[in-house]
């Protein structure tokens, strides 16, 4: 079968260099197109559940909170472990999945049970799903900067980035496809203070909860239905929602003896921040507003900061923020893909660089090892297309499998140029069967080669965990350029051969007479004293 296959290649060589031409574009394309980033994604299948309360305690939420929906969770089908952290008015649960089962699946079955439980939780309590992102998300950071301040109150002006940065730019970068979230940092989140006067309440027979009843009750939209008048119809709508102070101060709390009494009359109401527990420095001089954006789990991170840098450049470019705001990014991803690749394509070149000039030494053939050198591009090209196909990324690790590689790709090439060289100059026969001779001569030896070399790297594929995910894809990046290789020599080599191989005169290099000199005497020794 594989004759007849060498054979057709040998007597059709316009097809042979179609299927190399057509190689090439695939190849080209698919590098492209490959999903790229600086190291592969070593996290595991997991759903992240965020529970806040203002009020509870740490061990308010733990047990009141944390081990409700820590129970609800468990008999999930594919459920591996579950952790949790509790702080005040906060706890993270983290449900951990076998790496078989599908994120969206595991959401899901996780929302389901967290909606069956919400109504037991204690008032007040607000839980919510993370997004559907990995550690290896953050894929650009960036911070807010002002031309121009529009205030002297530092305080004042980063509680107005912080109210930018939650309700305008994070809601524009999320538009962005492959976008999974913005996390924003730093600055203060804005929030209206009503103290209360505690004489005044005194006063009026006033308590905090008809003070939270009063604010309940008036901060509402109610419909009124629809009044048909004639051909019209008219909708009915009593607005009530605060949209000002003056609108909260104005909030009836009580009636006394027909006289109002307002929350003005018993609190102070104005603009102030929640508390925070910590802030974010620029270069160790000023705070500062930003956020982080968030990949979408399985995008690709290079397209994805490219549509996050043409978003970013449209809001600055057309002054969509106030006051000449602009965003100002100081991390990008794709910076970093860019030097881990930049990185191993130099390796790759160089050890090209190398094995042309060790190849022509031993060969001193420049027909011969431009053929062994242009396998190298074609098993390159042939990887990728592969890559692409079962959907391996281009990381530092996969493409460092190719660099690692680079003398075991050739060495099946080598092997078919050089019998096939030294058959055409001995022989004087037809040149197709002597070429056809040649590579059948060596297609064992090459075969189980590439094999023996291949099965070196499957104890890889035993790793688990973390390690597993961090290795894999280097020994199957380097398994696929083995067999690419193989394939590219037994194919297309033959035929480069019996195209532009010609008979050479030229006898053995100094180096290959060197080395004879130093072996042929070592082996008969070694053959004449077997028991050595």
């Amino acid at each position: 079968m594989l004759t007849k296959i060498i054979s057709f290649f040998l007597e059709n060589k316009f097809l042979t260099f179609l299927f190399l031409s057509l190689l090439i574009i695939l190849g080209i394309q698919s590098f492209f197109n490959l999903k790229m980033d600086a190291f592969p994604d070593v996290t595991n299948i997991q759903v992240e559940i965020v529970a806040t309360s203002p009020t509870l305690s740490p061990i308010e939420m733990e047990k009141f909170v944390t081990y409700p929906l820590e129970n609800s969770l468990r008999g999930i089908p594919g459920l591996s472990t579950i952790r949790s952290t509790t702080k005040f008015g906060i706890s993270v649960i983290t449900a951990i999945f076998k790496d078989d089962v599908d994120i969206y699946f595991a959401r899901q079955q996780v929302f389901e049970r967290i909606s069956g439980i919400m109504g037991k939780l204690p008032e007040g309590v607000d839980v919510e799903i993370g997004p559907i992102t990995t550690a290896m998300g953050e894929i650009y950071q960036y911070t807010l900067e002002w031309e121009k301040p529009p205030s002297n109150n530092e305080v004042e002006n980063l509680t107005r980035l912080r109210t930018i940065q939650d309700y305008l730019v994070a809601p524009l970068l999320k538009t962005v496809e492959g976008v999974s979230d913005i996390n924003s940092f730093g600055g203060y989140i804005q929030q209206i203070n009503i103290l209360t006067d505690p004489l005044k309440l005194y006063k009026f027979n006033l308590s905090l909860n008809d003070i939270y009843d009063a604010l309940k009750n008036n901060n509402l939209n109610v419909g009124g239905g629809i009044i048909s008048k004639h051909s019209e119809q008219l909708i009915v709508q009593g607005i009530g929602m605060f949209s000002s102070i003056q609108d909260i101060e104005r909030i009836v709390v009580k009636s006394v003896d027909g006289i109002p009494v307002y929350l003005k009359d018993v609190a102070d109401v104005n603009f102030s921040h929640a508390f925070r527990k910590g802030g974010a420095i620029k270069d160790g001089r000023e705070e500062v507003v930003g956020g982080i954006v968030m990949m979408l789990r399985g995008e690709n991170s290079r397209e994805v900061v490219k549509r996050v840098e043409k978003k970013v450049d449209e809001i600055n470019r057309e002054n969509i923020l106030p006051n000449g705001l602009k965003i100002k990014p100081y991390y990008k991803r794709s910076e970093i893909i860019e030097k881990s690749i930049n990185g191993v394509v130099k390796a790759i070149l160089e050890g090209a660089i190398l094995v042309i000039f060790v190849i022509f030494l031993f060969i001193r053939q420049l027909r011969g090892a431009l053929i062994v050198v242009l396998s190298l591009p074609l098993t390159a090209f042939f990887t990728f297309l592969l890559m692409r196909i079962f959907n391996i990324s281009a990381n530092l690790m996969s493409l460092g499998g190719i660099a690692i590689s680079i003398g075991m790709i050739v060495d099946a090439s080598i092997i078919q140029v050089e019998n096939v060289q030294r058959h055409i100059n001995e022989s004087v026969g037809e040149r197709f069967s002597t070429v056809l001779k040649s590579v059948l001569e060596v297609r064992k030896p090459s075969i189980f080669g590439e094999i023996i070399i291949s099965s070196v790297f499957l104890p890889i594929f035993s790793l688990q965990g973390m390690e597993g995910k961090m290795f894999s894809p280097l020994a199957i990046t380097v398994i696929i350029a083995l067999i690419c290789s193989l394939t590219i020599s037994i194919l297309f080599v033959p035929s480069l051969c019996y195209i532009f191989l010609s008979s050479s005169r030229k006898g053995e290099t100094f180096l290959v007479t060197f080395a004879k000199r130093i072996y042929l005497p070592v082996l008969q020794f070694a053959l004449k004293r077997k028991f050595i």
